[in-house]
Parts: structure tokens; sequence; C-alpha cells
């Protein structure tokens, strides 16, 4: 089989360093596997997302030299690559899922969610003991009467387990570490944890690598997988790139984006960390004081792809890389 990496953007906003460094850590990971790469936007959500940023984000993209065999504007077996219209595999993992029991609706607000969410330390506490889940036939009929519901994912008390390139074996408890998981909203959109693996899934996805803050969504989507037959693919989490105060890079706050990145430097250079981005500074770090400021672990992948990747060549084309006798 194949190998397939992917690169699966929310189009709402442009892009900033840490999105361009998960593009290039899935895309030289995939062409190391001698793979693919799709190009998928994750754009479920109406109010935030739109085509005008997808376009941005593939425009870019291909300025830096990155391209990708199947997805957003290049097509393939397996689209349409844009989530909102993929609502039709959506229900029918929906539907599956349901008949297996495994769903419930929930009327539970945000705040209840999040204090459902937030034991106290040392508290060992269930965190899938959503009330809504315990209702009887009576209870939901009069609470349908008032508004939708969201609809639930009702996990057991299982553990997943799971190899992670970079991290490591992992094991989540699905009741403790991660409880139920919305997978429909009131609204009737579709929720990240499902659409993710129904897509990941049925455009053959095998490996998938992405930032650290997305590790303890991979039970859930593991588990989902188990539950609607899909195979597994393979997982490497990898630290997030920040900003020099310590933050999280965001769209939002236009951190180091692909506007001003292309205003200020040429693709090499935003790709090997150009003069003023990303330097270390200071000494007693991993790098030293003028390298681009990306840590081992990210570096280290860096490195083992192109490897892989410049091996692979030479095997398929010998004599290209020799070096020449004069």
């Amino acid at each position: 089989m194949t190998e397939k990496g992917r690169f699966a953007p929310s189009p709402s906003g442009r892009m900033h360093l840490g999105n361009v460094l998960s593009f290039l850590l899935a895309w030289l990971d995939a062409r190391a596997a001698g793979g693919t790469v799709v190009l998928r936007m994750e754009d479920l959500d109406p109010l935030r997302t739109g085509e005008p940023w997808a376009s941005r984000i593939a425009d870019d993209l291909r300025w830096l030299g990155l391209g990708w065999e199947e997805g957003f504007q290049a097509g393939g077996p397996n689209g349409p690559y844009c989530q909102r219209e993929r609502t039709a595999l959506y229900d029918a993992a929906f539907r599956a899922l349901e008949e297996q029991g495994l769903l419930y609706p929930c009327w539970c607000s945000r705040h209840q969610r999040l204090a459902a969410s937030a034991p106290h330390p040392g508290e060992v506490r269930d965190m899938g003991a959503c009330p809504c889940r315990a209702f009887t036939a009576e209870e939901r009929a009069a609470r349908w009467r008032e508004r939708d519901p969201a609809w639930k994912a009702a996990v057991p008390h299982e553990t997943v387990a799971f190899r992670d390139a970079n991290c490591g074996p992992q094991s989540f408890h699905l009741a403790h570490d991660c409880g139920d998981f919305i997978v429909r909203r009131s609204d009737g959109v579709y929720a990240y944890q499902l659409a993710v693996t129904v897509d990941d899934a049925r455009m053959g996805v095998t490996r998938v690598v992405r930032g650290m803050d997305l590790l303890d969504s991979t039970p859930r989507q593991l588990w989902l997988m188990d539950k609607l037959g899909y195979r597994r693919p393979t997982y490497a989490h990898l630290p997030l790139l920040e900003a020099a105060d310590g933050r999280r890079l965001s769209k939002r706050d236009q951190d180091l984006d692909m506007g001003a990145l292309r205003e200020r430097f040429a693709p090499a250079e935003v790709i090997r960390g150009g003069q003023g981005v990303g330097r270390v500074t200071k000494p007693g770090l991993d790098q030293p004081v003028g390298e681009a400021a990306i840590n081992r672990v990210p570096r280290q992948m860096i490195r083992e792809a192109v490897e892989g990747a410049i091996r692979q060549f030479a095997a398929e084309n010998p004599g290209l890389l020799e070096t020449p006798e004069y």
C-alpha cells in the first residue's frame, strides 16, 4: 500500500510560520516513506472559515515550493477535499455509530461541559459522566421541546494504546482521560473528531504528522476508527513553534504570518529560518547562536526525513548523486 501523508489546515486566516513547519514536516515524512501528500481544508465552521483563505493557503504553499499530489485544487479520487462538502460521508458515519448505540443527545452548555471536565487535583473523575447520558426517554423528550441537542459519543471504560513516532508508547483511559465528546453540534455542524476520523480513513491517509496539542485527540479518533472499521494510520506529534514571548503562534494575532514573511524573505529563507525569524540569540540552547530556533525534535525529524528521501532517490537513480571526479 502506498504511504500517504496529509496537511489539513483550517482556512480561517493566513498561515503562520508554525503552520508552515507542520506542513513541511508532514511533507518530508511522506516523501521519506516514498509516499504522497493530500491537502485537505478543514472548513467545517461556516462562520470562521471560507474559500478565499483556502486559496491563499494553497498559493502560499506553492510559493514555498511545497506541492501535493491530491486534494484542494489538485483533485483526486477521494474528493471533495473541503470538509463542508463532505457532509454525506459524516452522516453515514454518524448513523453507523448511532446504530451501535454509541451516541446520545446532550443539552449541556459549554460552561457545563468545561466544569464537568475539570477535576480537582488528585481526583480521578469519570469525564464521560455527562448527566444527559442517563436521561430517560421522557426527560429527553422534554428537553427536545426546548431546543435541539448536540450529540456525544459515549466512551466506554477502556484503554486505547498506540505508539507515537516522536512521543513513544501512549496509553489513554477513554473515560478518565478523554471523556464523552461531541460528534455533532446542536446546529447540525459535525465536530472535529468525527470529521477528521472519516476524512483520514476515506482519503487513505497512512501517516499523520501534527502538533503536540492534538496528542489527546488521537485516542478519541482511534476509538472511532475501530468502531467504524477503519484502518489506523501512524502518528507523530511534535512540539509547537512558539512566539518569542512563549505564546503559541496564532492566526488571530497574525504571528509571523505568510503575508509578512513573503514581503521580507525568499521561499528558501522561510523554510530554513531567514535572518530575524526564529533565530537563536543566546547561548545555552539546543542550537548554537545564529541558527534557526527549531528544537532538536523537529530538527531531527527534518534531518532524518531528508536523509531518507535522498537515500531513496539515490537508489532509484543510481549515479545521479555520485560526486564527479576531476
